[in-house]
């Protein structure tokens, strides 16, 4: 049967699903201009497929217009089209970016970081994720036969990342049932999280080449090794030089650098409800899990909410060139493009409100008292999505920071997910989110 190639125009929405429209190839062109149509409601599609309350209703007609930067085409086998998509941002009919559209928001957070620091955000994701059809594969972590079991994917992953135009930097098993991390080289601006969407698409692509069934999920078994996301940041100056390290500074973070992070740190329990936004994602940000449980800075610490990043003396890369910070309180259940908006925004705050980067945590946060925790500026993460909510409604700062409309629109979006799941079993929320991620 013949077949013909055709383009995905795509957007990550609010629940960080990757949604589009197929066209024909040969239309390519045309749709950069044109776009193809889209309807506001889409917005309020859960990570479930049903609908949340919409301000929308019926109403309305949107564009989503396709970035040329973002083409994709991967090619899997002889004789069939490849797998083709392309990222973009959702306008108004007269070109207006619409407010609900996750890449534009990005894009104004990363403009407004701009304004206020003059630098450039450098940084990159990294993804885990575990095969939902192959059983328990026994106790392959970071071993050669784990890696063996899967090489034919792993190898069709890095290959795939590059024909899509990401750089690929490595790919390992990981410690948990069939789990798999995968890493890519950092990029600048608004192209580390569209290489973020991409990457996931293309572990999705070359799997189902393949008879396996990825899934992202935060956490498969409550009692079980979650799936974590971890963004890598630093920054550039105008040069293109790195910015982010000075060797007098505490921490040898740049003035600039630890401002950003303290206003993660001072907004990052209003914020989780975007960078880990299921109901799942608070069963793994418990502690002794090495995700994260409070609003702590760490010092090569992998239980930190935020950690910098080991550097290496024997390295042929300059220090400054090593030299990042990473989040980890985040999951692949949000899009990427609004958890780096909203650490973005935060940051931006920190700098904006001069604050002053805390002291790395270097003992068990569980054991002190909430005292000795609020002596030290910090306080345990929300523990549901509810609660994480409560908090991202009250805080008038960080609504503020976001277009009008989105917090009671992203909020209505999350609270008809939570309904969903509602009276089941831990076990089979768990079930629920595995087969949605």
């Amino acid at each position: 049967m013949k077949r013909e190639e055709m383009m995905i125009a795509c957007c990550s929405d609010l629940a960080g699903k990757v949604r589009g429209k197929a066209f024909p190839v040969q239309q390519f062109d045309k749709r950069l201009r044109r776009g193809v149509g889209w309807t506001p409601t889409n917005v309020q599609i859960t990570c479930f497929d049903v609908l949340a309350e919409s301000p929308f209703g019926s109403l309305g007609d949107l564009v989503l217009i396709p970035d040329a930067e973002t083409k994709v085409s991967i090619e899997t086998d002889d004789n069939v089209p490849p797998e083709q998509f392309v990222l973009g941002n959702i306008r108004y009919t007269d070109g207006r970016p619409w407010e609900f559209c996750t890449r534009s928001i990005l894009q104004d957070a990363l403009a407004k970081f701009e304004e206020v620091s003059g630098l450039t955000l450098f940084g990159a994701f990294e993804h885990e994720f575990q095969f939902r059809n192959m059983g328990d594969d026994g106790h392959g972590a970071f071993t050669l036969s784990g890696f063996r079991a899967e090489r034919e994917f792993c190898e069709a992953v890095i290959a795939a990342m590059r024909q899509a135009g990401v750089s690929p930097d490595t790919i390992l098993r990981e410690f948990g049932a069939n789990q798999y991390e995968v890493t890519m080289n950092p990029q600048k601006g608004v192209t580390v999280a569209d290489h973020s969407v991409i990457t996931r698409e293309v572990v999705g692509a070359v799997a189902h080449r393949l008879g396996r069934q990825p899934t992202f999920t935060p956490i498969r078994d409550p009692a079980g090794v979650g799936n974590g996301v971890h963004i890598h940041m630093s920054f550039l100056d105008k040069g293109g030089n790195p910015a982010t390290w000075d060797g007098n500074c505490k921490h040898e973070l740049s003035s600039l650098a630890a401002k950003f992070i303290a206003g993660i740190l001072k907004y990052l329990d209003s914020i989780i409800a975007i960078t880990a936004p299921s109901v799942v994602s608070y069963l793994r940000l418990t502690p002794h899990r090495w995700s994260a449980a409070f609003n702590n800075l760490g010092f090569r610490d992998r239980e930190a909410s935020v950690r910098i990043c080991p550097v290496s003396d024997i390295s042929d890369i300059a220090k400054a060139s090593q030299f990042n910070f990473e989040f980890r309180a985040a999951d692949a259940t949000a899009s990427p493009y609004l958890q780096l908006a909203a650490l973005v925004y935060a940051g931006t705050q920190g700098i904006k409100e001069n604050l002053a980067v805390p002291d790395a945590t270097t003992e068990d946060l569980t054991a002190l008292s909430s005292d000795e925790l609020a002596a030290k500026g910090l306080v345990r993460l929300p523990q549901s999505l509810r609660e994480a909510l409560e908090r991202f409604s009250a805080n008038d700062v960080v609504k503020s920071w976001f277009p009008e409309e989105f917090a009671d629109v992203y909020v209505k979006h999350k609270q008809r997910e939570i309904k969903h799941v509602e009276g089941l079993s831990e076990q089979d929320v768990c079930l629920a989110y595995e087969r949605a991620y």
